[in-house]
C-alpha cells in the first residue's frame, strides 16, 4: 500500500515576501577537482586543512534539521558539496530523506567523476534528479577549468551510466568564462541535445572572493542564445515552477531543451526560495552571504525542535538578501567578503 505524503504548513516568508521552499544541503567541503573559479590549486593544495569528519553534521543531525525545514515549508532538497559523492554512505542519507513526509523532490549536484560508480545506488535510494557540473567537453578546456584534475571521459561515462540507471531528469550545468571556455559552446550543445539531456549555461559570477571576478569576464546569456540560435533556432518556453532559476528554451526542430542561468545580467533574487546549509551546520540565506548561523551549536546545546523552528522562522522573516539585484544596480560594496562556493555548494 502506498502512503500518501502529507502537506505541512504554508511556507514561512521573508521580509520581501519570498517563501522558504528549497533547502540545499552541503554534505562535504572537500572536492576531487580544483576548478579555477571555485577551489584553485594554489590555495586548496595538498596540505590544505579541510573540515575534520567530526566537525561535519552527521546523518542523524542532517535528518533532524531537514525535518524541521520541511515543517517550515521546504519541499525540495538538493544535496551538494564540495563534491557530495565523496561523503561515505551518502546514499543512506538520501534514502532517509526520501522517507520524510513533505519532501517532494530530492536532487544532487555532482562533478560526475564518481557517478558511474554510484548511479544505480543513488537510483535505488530514491534520488529524483541529477545535475552534473561540467564546464566543457573539450579535453583541453576541461583540464584548464578543473585544474588538471579528473577525467572528462569518466564524467561523460557517468552521465551515460545515470541515464542507463533510469534517471529521466539529468541536467548539465556549464559555467562560461569569456575567453577561457567559450570556444566550444556549440560542440557542447550538439553533444547533449543528441542525448536528450538538458544543458544549462551559467553566467560566470562573483561567488566568494577567491575568483577575483571582473564584469568583463562574464559572457552574457543573450550572447550565448544568439550564438546557438544561429546554428539551431530556439524559442523560449514557460518555467516549470515559480522561482525556477533557469530561463528555458526549446529547439525549433523538437530535439530537446536548453537553459540559461543569468544571475549577472538578469538577476532572479525576487523569486529566490532557497536556504543553504553548510556541511558543518551553518545556515546561509543567500549564495552571496558573508556569514551564517550555527545550527549545529543549537543541536549540541540540546535545543528542542520547537526552539530551533522558532529561531529559523525569525531568521527567515528578517531575510532581505538580494545581492545580484544590487550588483546589477551597482549598489554592492566590492570589498564585501562572501562565503566561498565550495563551502555551501552552488
Amino acid at each position: 500500500m502506498t502512503t500518501k505524503k502529507i502537506s505541512y504548513l504554508t511556507p514561512i516568508r521573508d521580509s520581501l515576501g519570498r517563501p522558504l521552499k528549497d533547502l540545499r544541503i552541503s554534505v562535504m567541503d572537500r572536492c576531487n577537482f580544483r576548478c579555477t573559479y571555485c577551489m584553485p590549486e594554489e590555495k586548496y593544495h595538498s596540505a590544505f586543512k579541510f573540515l575534520a569528519s567530526k566537525d561535519r553534521l552527521n546523518f542523524e543531525q542532517l535528518n533532524r534539521l531537514t525535518r524541521i525545514f520541511v515543517k517550515l515549508g521546504v519541499q525540495k532538497i538538493r544535496v551538494t558539496g564540495g563534491e557530495p559523492l565523496l561523503r561515505v554512505n551518502l546514499t543512506d542519507l538520501i534514502g532517509d530523506i526520501t522517507r520524510i513526509d513533505g519532501v517532494e523532490d530530492i536532487a544532487i549536484t555532482t562533478n560526475g567523476v564518481l557517478l558511474s560508480k554510484y548511479a544505480y545506488e543513488l537510483k535505488a535510494a530514491g534520488l529524483n534528479r541529477i545535475t552534473v557540473s561540467l564546464d566543457s567537453i573539450d579535453a583541453d578546456e576541461f583540464k584548464l577549468m578543473t585544474g588538471g584534475r579528473g577525467s572528462l571521459e569518466r564524467v561523460l561515462k557517468g552521465i551515460d551510466e545515470a541515464a542507463m540507471a533510469g534517471f529521466k531528469n539529468i541536467k548539465v550545468n556549464a559555467v562560461i568564462k569569456k575567453g577561457v571556455n567559450d570556444k566550444n559552446i556549440l560542440k557542447m550543445v550538439e553533444y547533449f541535445r543528441s542525448k536528450s539531456i538538458i544543458l544549462r549555461f551559467i553566467e560566470y559570477m562573483d561567488v566568494g572572493n577567491i575568483n577575483h571576478w571582473q564584469q568583463e569576464e562574464t559572457l552574457a546569456s543573450k550572447e550565448i542564445i544568439k550564438m546557438i540560435s544561429e546554428r539551431w533556432p530556439i524559442a523560449p518556453i514557460n518555467e516549470n515552477y515559480q522561482g525556477e532559476v533557469a530561463s528555458r528554451y526549446q529547439f525549433d526542430d523538437g530535439q530537446g531543451e536548453i537553459g540559461f542561468i543569468s544571475s549577472v545580467t538578469k538577476p532572479f533574487c525576487s523569486d529566490c526560495t532557497r536556504a543553504r546549509l553548510s556541511s558543518d551546520g551553518k545556515l546561509y540565506n543567500c549564495l552571496f552571504a558573508s556569514q551564517g548561523v550555527d545550527l549545529r551549536a543549537w543541536l549540541e546545546e540540546g535545543m528542542s525542535n520547537d526552539e530551533i523552528e522558532s529561531k529559523i522562522i525569525e531568521i527567515w522573516n528578517k531575510r532581505e538578501d538580494r545581492y545580484s539585484e544590487l550588483r546589477l544596480a551597482n549598489k554592492n560594496d566590492p570589498s564585501k567578503e562572501k562565503v566561498e562556493m565550495y563551502y555551501i555548494g552552488g
